[in-house]
């Protein structure tokens, strides 16, 4: 194995406002939007083309969110999968995979190649019992239970050729991959890509670059980690944040890295959850869309 190359990127911060638990980056390329969620807030943020911010409070906490084809957004909320018409903000229940299960929440989620809504959800029990899952939400609003056993889905990424699902388990430390038919869905058991060390942090969310690299954010290591297809960790990006939580890919080009980061003490200095941006020669790939 290759040493892991430390890079510490031009950052810049892109809003002006405190985020508790910002995640769920997602960039728009249609309109050229950045949407995020802040969990606690809780609330859907739009980083709108022209500068304009549009923020959509939500009713309970919020885990993620995914664009439509027709331009709502699907959100997923403690109370289940609702489709979102960004002009009014008005919400429409698709379905609750979880439905109310005690000590769980819906969590990461992102659109596959197979135009599926695939949202995990946290173990929010003390001490963590085993109780996350992972589910995969057709258009029409069925569902079904993926894998359980679960601490804290998070991570979900797709290889550029549709062919490899990733997933990581962010309390477990570990990341893994799936065999992925863009029809079918999964089509073999996991297979573990990476244990993280305390240097690389609590593996987060996850972004997928056009090389067929996996970046996942590392919470408490300040860091964005790119992992090469078979699991080694070939470079940190370093961010002037404790916990970052999520990278994505956005910009014309689908060049600039966005990343959010939590609200946490940085060695007794209270931090700000917030949402920064970087080049690095590098291009992402599309997100999904969920065909609704």
């Amino acid at each position: 194995m290759s040493e892991t190359k430390i890079i510490t990127p031009d950052v810049r911060r892109v809003i002006d406002f405190p985020l508790k638990v910002g995640e769920s980056p997602t960039w728009d390329d249609r309109t050229g939007d950045l949407w995020l969620v802040d969990i606690l807030a809780p609330a859907a943020i739009c980083l709108k083309a022209d500068g304009r911010v549009d923020r959509f409070d939500m009713p309970v906490k919020i885990g993620c969110l995914a664009l439509c084809e027709s331009g709502d957004i699907a959100v997923a909320l403690e109370t289940g999968v609702h489709i979102m018409n960004p002009k009014t903000g008005t919400m429409k229940l698709l379905c609750n995979p979880d439905g109310g299960r005690p000590d769980s929440r819906l969590n990461d989620g992102k659109v596959g190649p197979d135009r599926c809504f695939w949202v995990g959800t946290r173990d929010e029990a003390i001490p963590q019992t085993g109780n996350a899952r992972l589910y995969r939400v057709m258009p029409d609003g069925t569902f079904a239970i993926i894998t359980d056993g679960l601490l804290t889905s998070n991570g979900l990424a797709w290889s550029p050729d549709g062919r490899t699902m990733y997933h990581s388990d962010s309390s477990g430390l570990f990341a893994q991959v799936f065999d992925f038919d863009p029809q079918k869905g999964l089509t073999g058991p996991p297979r573990r890509l990476h244990d993280f060390t305390p240097e690389e942090g609590r593996p987060d969310g996850a972004a997928m670059d056009a090389d067929g690299f996996y970046w996942i954010a590392g919470v408490l290591s300040g860091g964005v980690n790119r992992l090469s297809p078979d699991g080694e960790v070939i470079e940190i990006y370093k961010v002037p944040a404790k916990s970052p939580t999520m990278p994505c890919f956005g910009g014309p080009d689908l060049g600039t890295i966005y990343v959010t980061t939590l609200s946490t003490d940085n060695n007794g200095t209270f931090e700000q959850g917030t949402v920064f941006a970087f080049e690095a020669g590098i291009q992402g790939t599309p997100v999904h869309r969920f065909a609704i």
